[in-house]
């Protein structure tokens, strides 16, 4: 799964941690959503949505398959 969770939080000018606190998580959580190590739960991806304002798809994209 694919992600704009840096291009996201760079438009609005936050920070990792900033991020964190606004939806109840650690920066770690965030990085590893952010590098791929870690597919955030349909709740947590939904928060995320929510603090930038755009949907779910807009965030989080599968990757294409062979």
């Amino acid at each position: 799964m694919k992600n704009r969770l840096k291009v996201e939080r760079a438009e609005q000018n936050l920070s990792q941690a900033d991020l964190a606190d606004r939806i109840g998580v650690s920066r770690q959580t965030i990085n590893s959503i952010e590098t791929g190590r870690y597919v955030p739960s349909t709740i947590l991806s939904l928060k995320l949505a929510q603090v930038f304002g755009k949907s779910v798809e807009h965030i989080f994209t599968l990757e294409e398959t062979d």
